[in-house]
C-alpha cells in the first residue's frame, strides 16, 4: 500500500524529504498549461480538493507548466464530463471526478462512460454522514428512523440533498429502503444549501459530506448521527466542544446496515498513454506526501485510498455496478 504518512508539524522541510523520496519524473511531462477541469460548482468539495491540489502543485514547484482550474459543473457537471469525453488525446486536461461518473449517464442517458477516460489515481473517498437539527428530538439514529417511520404514509420527514437522482438521493433511496421508511427528498444546488436548508428546519435531516456540514456542526446546530463507512472515521482532535469526527458511530453500529463511500479520482482524457499516466500518478503522489495534503484530508474527514491507476480502475468496476443497483432499485435510471 502506497505510504502517506508525512508526520504533522514537520511542515515544508518534511514535505521536501518526503518528495524526495519519491519515483523519478516520468519520461512525459506537459509541454503548455494543463486545465485542471471541476465538474461542479464553485465552492463544493470537488473544488475545494481541485484548488488544493493546485495550492500545493504551485507551493512546491512540482511541475513547470501552469496548473489552472476550470470549473464546468453546467447540467449537473455533464458539461464536465462531455468536455473531457471531447478532448480524446489530449493530456493537457485532466478532471477530478466523482461517482457521478456513472449516476449521470445513468439517470439522463448522456453517451457518456467512465470508460471514454483514461484512469489515473483515487485521492480518497469521501463519506457521507445522516445529520439532523440539534433542535430535534431524535438524538440516535434509531430514534430518528423510528420517528420517520411513525410518519413515512401521513408526512414524510423532509430529507435535504444535493440533486436529484445523486449520490445524496441515491443514498435517502437506499436507506428508506434498509429502513422501511419514506422520506420526501428535497434536491438542492449544493451541499452548502442542504445544510443551511436543515439549520433552518425546512429540512428534517440530509446526508452531507463531512466538508459540506462541519461548520453547522461546530456551531452545535446539526447532530451527526452516524456515518456510512464500515468503520469509524480515524481523525480524534475534538472538532466541536464535545466530539471528534472518531466519536461518530457507523450506522451498522446503530443498526443502519449500509456503507457507501464516494470516490474522489482523477483521469485524463480517453486515448492517455502510459507515460501521461504515470506523469500525474507521480505528482498526485508527491501532493499527498505533503503536509498540507494531511491537514486537507483531516479537516474534510476524507478516507485515504491507494495510489495508482489500476487501485483506480478496480475501484470503478466495482462501484459502477452498485450504483446501477441501487439506481435501479430507486428507479432512477433514465428511460429510452
Amino acid at each position: 500500500m502506497d505510504s502517506r504518512s508525512t508526520a504533522w508539524g514537520f511542515g515544508a522541510i518534511a514535505g521536501a524529504v518526503c518528495l524526495a523520496s519519491l519515483p523519478a519524473a516520468a519520461a512525459w511531462e506537459p509541454t503548455k498549461p494543463v486545465e485542471f477541469i471541476v465538474p461542479a460548482g464553485a465552492g463544493g468539495a470537488s473544488d475545494q480538493m481541485a484548488r488544493t491540489i493546485q495550492t500545493i502543485v504551485q507551493k512546491y514547484e512540482l511541475m513547470k507548466q501552469p496548473f489552472i482550474v476550470s470549473l464546468k459543473g453546467g447540467a449537473s457537471g455533464a458539461e464536465g464530463l462531455m468536455a473531457m469525453k471531447q478532448a480524446a488525446g489530449d493530456p493537457h486536461k485532466i478532471i477530478v471526478a466523482q461517482s457521478s461518473l456513472y449516476t449521470i449517464p445513468y439517470a439522463t442517458n448522456l453517451p457518456f462512460s467512465w470508460k471514454d477516460l483514461t484512469p489515473v489515481t483515487l485521492m480518497a473517498l469521501d463519506e457521507f454522514v445522516l445529520w439532523d437539527n440539534v433542535e430535534l428530538p431524535y438524538k440516535t439514529t434509531q430514534e430518528f428512523l423510528d420517528a420517520a417511520k411513525k410518519v413515512s404514509t401521513t408526512e414524510p420527514m423532509k430529507m435535504g440533498g444535493t440533486g436529484s437522482k445523486r449520490e445524496d438521493h441515491i443514498l435517502t433511496a437506499f436507506i428508506e429502503s434498509k429502513a422501511g421508511v419514506k422520506f420526501a427528498y428535497i434536491p438542492y444546488k449544493s451541499g452548502g444549501e442542504a445544510a443551511t436548508q436543515l439549520v433552518g428546519k425546512h429540512t428534517d435531516a440530509n446526508v452531507n459530506n463531512p466538508s459540506e456540514n462541519i461548520a453547522q456542526w461546530r456551531a452545535n446546530q446539526v447532530r451527526a448521527l452516524c456515518v456510512f463507512d464500515k468503520e469509524r472515521l480515524p481523525y480524534k482532535a475534538k472538532v466541536t466542544e464535545t466530539q471528534s469526527w472518531n466519536d461518530i458511530p457507523t450506522c451498522k453500529e446503530t443498526g443502519l446496515d449500509i456503507d457507501y463511500l464516494m470516490l474522489r479520482g482523477i483521469f485524463i482524457p480517453g486515448g492517455g498513454t502510459p507515460d501521461q499516466v504515470a506523469f500525474y500518478d507521480q505528482l498526485m503522489r508527491k501532493v499527498g506526501a505533503t503536509p498540507e495534503w494531511k491537514e486537507y484530508m483531516e479537516k474534510n474527514a476524507l478516507k485515504e485510498a491507494e495510489f495508482g491507476p489500476a487501485v483506480l480502475k478496480a475501484f470503478l468496476e466495482k462501484d459502477e455496478p452498485l450504483h446501477k443497483q441501487l439506481m435501479t432499485e430507486a428507479k432512477f435510471l433514465a428511460t429510452n
